[in-house]
């Protein structure tokens, strides 16, 4: 690091090795600089306003004279009252407290909050300490509060401790004044004309400007903004070396000279896998979003890098640009660990209505090559029973596609039917997963199925049998415009689904199933969210009575309107029994208060369930109700409590929900 000094200019240096909580700060260093690392073998000095002298501590039991406290400064012609003298054991454990004063700077918030994490006066405030050991931690701390203004551009800036030990709890205050803040007078970023014009055109990314302050954390930002936009344009391997910073302090001004060699401008060439690969070349030609002869992008390789990470089949991945015969083409080399692609999985649920169940599952997600992921998966339950195989083939001759086959023998034991069914269907699809969170998402396939279901005839109540042979080509479109798939905290999603359905049972006929479904997520602090949500659906083209049972349209529940048993909201038999319906309308709107990693989320849900094709919106049922979450690094426990406001008979006065993931 080159440095210079002129007048009172004095050079300065990202440290690497400084503030290890902030990363890299800038650093002033001159001979006027006070700070300088303490010698434990070293007399200590004595500080001002402590009262005291230093004891010798080979002996800490040796007597100490009293010392009388230094009588406050008065209005003139005032003669103070007398004091008795005071008696300090500086040898004692003592408890103490600790402030900030004259922190008036508009970062002052983050140089706190940074402050606390290196503090060691914070560290140790819990434990009592004798007046040595508070002393050294207040002089650790003035240093860092110092190195923490200066990193924010006051390079002038005092800090001056006060030790006040007279009282029972010592109390010790972090004076600071951090004077007027430096600001850039000069900014030089060498080498970028070599690498030609895109490279010059990187330039605006560095983002500082004259007038700007100097701030270690923009200087470092601005650093790395720079190396990642040479990169995005061609660049493989550009260099942008640490910032030299020089400071004059007589105008209070900062200059900076950044040396650069952004190398060769290249385009992709090929991709060289090396290690244990899971799958070929072929397949990681189509996971990469560039082709050969594209412009270089860091961006695309990340890209990539996530992508690889997301199949599950891969424990790690490095990716490297490597030069060819050719400067202008660079192949990029990939190297991958395989991790084991066998899964077993088991899961546990309860709600009112739906009863208890266990799932447990068993994939191999590379079982046929490439990403072939075969899955086996059962589920007892107190209310169900399921066995199904599935294979989804992801990245199917596309970066993203899926394509899924699946089989199902289910039996459903609801209040409204009885059904055992057998599945089968197909999807190509669109997904967003927990890594990737899409944007937009959509599926379409066919779906044939065979169910044996029982209910009961709506104006009898006697029980019927009845066999449905249905087929149905589904399709969704979904776009979600939230910051988190399991745990929303703004923006918005909206959903449809269309389906098609042709169904033969005495006789041949036909109708169609459409949904909406939309919900918003709105901050009102860092600890508070409202949420809210809606959905409406129709059936048109068939009578309630010809559609399946497990085919129409039912409310309540935990995915539903809480308070109420599963599928219980809506007309019913003359057994009190729910029959479904042809359209639904669904309300929600809930706050989800959060205080660390657990949360409370009161919440109000409306809905009902219409003969008709088309919702009417009258005769909501009501429900509310009280939520505890448990926030953890893959979504949050959820465990819902509600009550039905609009209660009839059968309906329970009180309905528990858990699962994983918010209600909606």
């Amino acid at each position: 690091m080159k440095s210079s000094v002129s007048r009172q200019s004095v050079a300065l240096v990202l440290c690497a090795a400084g503030i290890v909580a902030i990363g890299s700060p800038l650093q002033a260093k001159s001979a006027a600089d006070t700070g300088q690392a303490l010698d434990p073998s070293s007399p200590l000095d004595t500080i001002p306003g402590f009262g005291v002298d230093w004891p010798d501590m080979e002996a800490p039991d040796a007597p100490i004279d009293d010392e009388p406290v230094p009588a406050p400064p008065t209005e003139a012609g005032v003669k103070p009252p007398a004091k008795p003298a005071t008696t300090v054991d500086v040898a004692a454990s003592r408890r103490y407290s600790w402030t900030i004063e004259g922190l008036d700077i508009p970062s002052a918030s983050r140089v706190r909050s940074r402050f606390e994490l290196l503090s060691t006066l914070k560290q140790g405030q819990g434990d009592a300490a004798n007046t040595a050991q508070i002393d050294r931690r207040a002089r650790e701390d003035e240093q860092a509060l110092r190195d923490l203004l200066r990193a924010e551009g006051y390079y002038n800036a005092q800090v001056v401790t006060e030790v006040d030990s007279r009282n029972s709890q010592v109390q010790v205050i972090l004076r600071t004044e951090p004077g007027q803040i430096y600001t850039f007078s000069e900014i030089e970023i060498d080498g970028l004309e070599t690498g030609g014009e895109k490279a010059v055109e990187s330039r605006d990314a560095f983002g500082i400007k004259t007038g700007d302050a100097v701030n270690a954390d923009a200087v470092l930002a601005a650093a790395e903004s720079l190396r990642k936009a040479l990169g995005d344009n061609g660049y493989p391997f550009a260099k942008v070396e640490e910032p030299a910073v020089t400071i004059d302090h007589g105008d209070r001004e900062g200059k900076m000279v950044v040396k650069t060699d952004p190398g060769h401008f290249a385009r992709f060439g090929d991709i060289i896998v090396k290690g244990n690969a899971p799958f070929g070349k072929k397949h990681f030609r189509r996971m990469a979003r560039f082709k050969p002869g594209h412009t270089y992008n860091i961006a695309d390789v990340e890209d990539l890098r996530r992508a690889l990470i997301a199949t599950g089949l891969v424990s790690s991945v490095t990716l490297k640009p490597v030069q060819t015969v050719d400067p202008g083409v660079v192949n990029l080399e990939v190297s991958v660990e395989s991790s084991p692609p066998r899964t077993i999985a088991g899961e546990l649920g309860y709600g009112t209505g739906e009863g208890a169940r266990a799932a447990v599952s068993w994939t191999h997600r590379n079982l046929i090559r490439p990403e072939g992921e075969v899955t086996f998966r059962g589920v007892a339950g107190t209310q169900e029973q399921v066995a199904s195989a599935s294979l989804r083939r992801h990245n199917f001759k596309k970066r993203d596609r899926i394509l899924t086959a699946q089989i199902t023998a289910s039996h459903l034991d609801r209040r409204a039917y009885d059904a055992k069914s057998l599945t089968l269907n197909a999807s190509l699809e669109k997904q967003t997963n927990i890594i990737w969170q899409k944007k937009w998402t959509w599926s379409i396939g066919p779906e044939l199925s065979i169910s044996d279901e029982r209910d009961t005839i709506t104006t009898t109540g006697l029980p019927r049998r009845r066999t449905f042979y249905i087929a149905a080509l589904p399709g969704t479109l979904a776009y979600d415009g939230s910051d988190d798939l399991l745990n929303p905290t703004r923006g918005f999603r909206l959903a449809g689904r269309l389906s098609p359905e042709v169904s033969f049972h005495s006789g041949t006929f036909t109708y169609a199933r459409a949904q909406i479904d939309a919900s918003f997520y709105q901050p009102i602090s860092n600890k508070v969210v409202i949420a809210g949500r809606t959905r409406v659906g129709t059936i048109s083209g068939a009578e309630r009575d010809e559609i399946a049972p497990s085919r129409r349209y039912y409310a309540g529940g935990g995915g539903s309107v809480r308070g109420y048993g599963y599928q219980d909201i809506g007309p019913r038999d003359v057994n009190n029994d729910p029959i479904g319906g042809r359209s639904i309308a669904e309300f929600s709107l809930e706050a989800r208060v959060r205080f660390g990693d657990f949360g409370v989320v009161p919440f109000f849900d409306a809905g009902n369930i219409y003969t008709k094709a088309l919702p009417r919106f009258t005769g909501l049922r009501y429900g509310t109700g009280l939520g505890a979450r448990y926030y953890t690094n893959f979504g949050p426990i959820r465990v819902d409590v509600g009550t039905p406001l609009s209660r009839r008979k059968g309906d329970p006065r009180v309905a528990v929900y858990v699962s994983l993931g918010q209600a909606f």
